[in-house]
């Protein structure tokens, strides 16, 4: 069992200098609405996708993210987050273990993700995407979005935030059955 979370802080997209990306899909009017806000962040400062990483991490008993890529690489300055997610897969995958759960709960006043943007729902393209990412069936990824009801930093759109909680299942393969 793991469980991960992150937080980002927001600004407007001048000061950030990059979009909003959550679970892989950009809030600048390609995947999702244009938001007017940025994500601060050394990488690309996807809140799911870190999250979804460090209980990986976790469930294995492994470095957390901040470890494996430290925030002050300058390799790592602006890097989609699914390279994350790929060498966290390969760990776990490396250890005969897949994800049988993967309990997503994203935290933000905006921007909303369970909209119509372009004929697709964001929502849904998350999902998706984790679901690609984990080589799982998206039924067994659960996606849930709260509003921090305008209280502190979340709430006033200052922040947002993710917690994920998943199952790591031992492959049939690899058990040791006596």
């Amino acid at each position: 069992l793991g469980h991960g979370y992150d937080i980002h802080r927001m600004a407007p997209i001048e000061m950030a200098g990059q979009p909003v990306v959550i679970g892989g899909v950009k809030f600048d009017g390609s995947d999702a609405p244009a938001f007017e806000l940025g994500v601060e962040a050394h990488s690309d400062g996807d809140v799911v996708y870190h999250s979804v990483v460090d209980a990986i991490l976790g469930a294995l008993g492994l470095p957390d993210i901040g470890q494996l890529f430290p925030d002050n690489d300058p390799r790592l300055k602006g890097a989609d987050s699914s390279i994350f997610m790929k060498e966290a897969y390969k760990r776990m995958d490396d250890r005969g273990y897949f994800v049988g759960n993967c309990d997503v709960t994203l935290i933000c006043q905006k921007p909303r993700i369970n909209v119509e943007h372009n004929g697709q729902n964001p929502k849904t393209l998350i999902r998706a995407n984790l679901a690609d990412l984990l080589h799982m069936p998206e039924s067994c990824v659960n996606l849930k979005a709260r509003t921090h009801e305008k209280v502190d930093s979340v709430g006033e759109c200052r922040a947002l935030e993710c917690h994920v909680v998943l199952y790591l299942q031992k492959k049939e393969n690899e058990l040791n059955i006596s």
